[in-house]
């Protein structure tokens, strides 16, 4: 690199005022690069959920982050995709098309192997064996009711199934998309294994919401829901997704 000022490499011109303040400068720069320092953004995520909202809100310390209420916009486009994906973007190009701001959006779900990975796209709208998918069913249902509805489905099916192997194994899946625009976006998957709880009564923890009192993790001991926030977004599918979509801001 050369001094703008007397035409000498950097390291030549130290008693050259201008030199001086190019190599802080350019230190700065490199320092900024190494570091992908980032400044604080407004960053619209596409939800209703202010429990996902919490969370997310976690996963990205830096910036702030708002769901559509939160300036008064009543936001549920309909969720007609076939994937987490397709669900993510149609969200974020929804609000993005009303603020014209970066949008996050995610989609999850989680897919349990003894039900062909049922609920999947349909977990928030989940009503049992009778109604999968939830489109026979009027208003959503809470989250325990959800949860029971679910580990009895499951019984149900081992009960119908002439295989001995009775496998709880289950997954939580998360879609997550950073939009900026129609033709610039990027979207990430991630997923954290688990398994089923036995019953409605192991179901355990108090620090989580929607399947997360049923979905244990074995190499913990504990439920998605007796985690600490730490632990948490640590391991998540959303955290481990929200880790690589912060890589890109």
């Amino acid at each position: 690199m050369f001094c703008k000022n007397c035409a000498t490499f950097f390291h030549d011109c130290y008693g050259c005022g201008a030199g001086i303040l190019q190599i802080a400068a350019f230190g700065l720069v490199a320092y900024a690069a190494k570091n992908r320092y980032i400044s604080a953004m407004k960053l619209f995520f596409a939800s209703g959920n202010r429990h996902k909202q919490a969370e997310v809100a976690k996963l990205f310390p830096q910036h702030e982050v708002l769901i559509p209420a939160d300036i008064g916009i009543d936001f549920d486009p309909e969720e007609n995709g076939s994937s987490f994906v397709e669900n993510s973007l149609i969200k974020a190009k929804a609000l993005y098309e009303i603020v014209k701001v970066p949008v996050i959006a995610d989609d999850s779900g989680i897919c349990v192997d003894a039900l062909n990975g049922a609920p999947g796209i349909f977990s928030a709208r989940y009503a049992g064996i009778d109604d999968p998918t939830g489109k026979n069913h009027g208003e959503k249902l809470t989250s325990p009711e959800r949860n029971r509805l679910l580990l009895e489905h499951v019984e149900k099916t081992f009960a119908q199934s002439n295989d001995s192997n009775k496998q709880r194994s289950c997954r939580f899946v998360c879609a997550m998309v950073l939009y900026l625009g129609s033709d610039r976006f990027y979207a990430v998957q991630e997923t954290i294994e688990g398994e089923l709880v036995s019953d409605i009564k192991s179901a355990e923890g108090a620090n989580g919401f929607g399947y997360d009192p049923i979905f244990y993790l074995p190499q913990y001991g504990k439920t998605v829901a007796q985690l600490s926030d730490e632990e948490k977004n640590a391991i998540s599918h959303r955290g481990k997704a929200a880790k690589k979509i912060a890589e890109l801001l």
